[in-house]
């Protein structure tokens, strides 16, 4: 495996989250594996070239801890890994002991210690003792005692997802479309921009679209459209780290023209171009662009 590839390995104890939070990690683009037994790591990890998994932020493997000998199966194949100098990253997901309780009595599930003969709350304390040694050899430790699902998200985009240098886990969504074919229903944001010229009414460039250079140059090179451009990307550039914080992980923005071809169009890539230069993650989809 790719040294550049980075690798969280998540633990726990039983009813802390550590499902919640490799499903935070699947929204957030991560490649998640889930209940994978520990001394199985070291031998899939071969298996994942970064070159397969290119278009993940990284790699999240939630570790099964259902087994003898856990201490042992535990630490010695991390500690090989690491001194195989893979990026690694150990994260241990725990929770109060009421916390705990309530929430198995809420889901009216079994804690697996109990098989052993033992109440739920001696099952939570043998079980935080057992796993002493994982918490200790964590990088990052989450309590998610008073968390919601909403600042789950928020803690790991912050504190968990810092080891992807200039990666941001945030997804813009820019969607080009015409208004005489209808509106995205999804858009969080939309912008009509009828306002800018219309190459529709130059001849040698009605049949070409947005993507043209002539046709960029055209809606784009003008004073107005010029200023448009500055203040919308400042817009942006003010705005979207709003919704990030906010533990959001994806925005929709719509650019309307009147036949989604032309000006939609050259916006829309002239606007993604931007965004790329401050590291997020950006899609373009061009709607009506076949239409016109």
């Amino acid at each position: 495996m790719a040294d550049s590839f980075s690798v969280m390995l998540l633990s726990g104890l039983s009813g802390a989250g550590k499902t919640s939070v490799i499903n935070v990690l699947e929204d957030l683009n991560f490649f998640t594996i889930d209940g994978l037994p520990i001394d199985l790591t070291p031998h899939m990890l071969p298996l994942l070239t970064a070159e397969a998994l290119a278009h993940y932020h990284g790699l999240a493997i939630g570790l099964d801890l259902r087994q003898k000998d856990l201490v042992r199966n535990y630490l010695m194949p991390v500690l090989n890994l690491r001194s195989d100098n893979h990026a690694i990253r150990m994260v241990f997901v725990e929770a109060e002991l009421e916390v705990i309780m309530r929430r198995y009595a809420t889901t009216r599930r079994p804690h697996p210690l109990e098989a052993e003969n033992l109440g739920l709350e001696q099952a939570i304390l043998v079980e935080k003792e057992r796993f002493k040694p994982m918490r200790d050899s964590a990088d990052t430790i989450i309590d998610t005692s008073g968390f919601t699902i909403h600042d789950l998200r928020r803690f790991i985009q912050k504190r968990c997802v810092d080891m992807f240098e200039k990666r941001r886990n945030f997804h813009v969504h820019l969607v080009s479309f015409g208004f005489k074919y209808g509106f995205p229903a999804e858009a969080d944001l939309m912008f009509d921009l009828r306002f800018l010229p219309n190459p529709f009414f130059v001849e040698e460039l009605r049949r070409l679209n947005g993507k043209d250079k002539a046709v960029a140059d055209h809606v784009l090179a003008q004073g107005d459209s010029q200023l448009f451009l500055a203040r919308l990307s400042a817009f942006l550039e003010y705005l979207l780290p709003l919704y990030e914080n906010e533990g959001r992980y994806r925005v929709t923005i719509a650019l309307g023209c009147t036949g989604g071809r032309h000006r939609s169009v050259a916006v829309t890539e002239a606007i993604a171009d931007e965004l790329k230069k401050y590291y997020y993650a950006v899609s373009t989809e061009h709607r009506h662009l076949e239409l016109g």
